[in-house]
């Protein structure tokens, strides 16, 4: 679905550059875990790989073209971004909120048709908001919005989610039921999903395919057990750790 082909790229204000010959693919129908320290260019990559930043050297592409030839429509019918913003400012209900994923099939200021207020009422449904539908947006809790963001990137009818770190400020519970809605929507929908995390074990726990980023370049990229391991963990994050099997089979970092 999307590559990244040596990519480099450096912020004006930087000397050094953020991404250093970055070369990776990611595959459709799996959930890819892009993981690393502060600083290893994580949320840079997500930026250039959905075209809001364009790579220095190297080429972003999607479905075998170049980013560049993509119209912002025509991605966003294909694409949904799932990030780290707050709840609008502006009154907006749930309801309202998760059918503005439905603006990339409308032209300009026109209104929603009925089949477009179905398809977000089934994506609400689907991310068990429907009786939250009429509250103000402003009035959720974090878990409670992260599924309405994730709801109106379901009402987008995408093949591609990407996600900035899906679970940020939320607590245990809700962080598995944001994962495990992304598994089913893998398994059951064929969804790809890319997202970034700085939890190691919600990761390896749940994507199948992990990239290890550590000064802007690729340290390892694979499956939790080539990825999750001591001295490549280690070496990206300047702390010792230890790492298991947990009842899944999955690599897991102790606390």
């Amino acid at each position: 679905m999307f590559a990244l082909r040596d990519v480099w790229f450096r912020y004006p204000q930087r000397d050094a550059p953020v991404l250093q010959g970055v070369d990776i693919e990611f595959a459709p129908g799996v959930h890819s875990a892009v993981v690393g320290p502060n600083g290893a260019g994580k949320s840079t990559l997500l930026r250039v790989l959905m075209g809001r930043l364009a790579p220095e050297r190297g080429e972003a592409r999607f479905d075998d073209r170049s980013l560049a030839l993509w119209s912002r429509r025509d991605l966003a019918r294909r694409v949904a971004v799932v990030g780290q913003e707050a709840a609008p400012d502006f009154p907006l209900t749930v309801r309202e909120f998760v059918e503005l994923g439905r603006h990339p099939y409308l032209p300009s200021w026109a209104p929603l048709r009925a089949s477009d207020r179905d398809v977000a009422q089934a994506a609400m449904e689907r991310a068990a908001l429907s009786e939250l539908a009429g509250r103000d947006v402003s009035t959720l809790s974090a878990g409670e919005l992260q599924r309405a963001k994730i709801a109106r990137a379901l009402a987008q009818e995408p093949q591609v989610f990407v996600l900035d770190e899906p679970t940020a400020h939320l607590d245990l519970g809700h962080e598995m039921q944001v994962f495990e809605l992304l598994r089913e929507l893998i398994v059951e929908g064929g969804l790809t999903a890319i997202s970034v995390t700085h939890n190691l074990n919600l990761a390896g726990r749940f994507a199948a395919h992990l990239v290890l980023l550590a000064g802007g370049r690729v340290a390892a990229a694979g499956p939790g057990s080539d990825v999750l391991v001591p001295g490549l963990i280690e070496d990206a994050f300047g702390w010792p750790v230890r790492v298991q099997e947990d009842d899944t089979g999955r690599q897991v970092i102790p606390r």
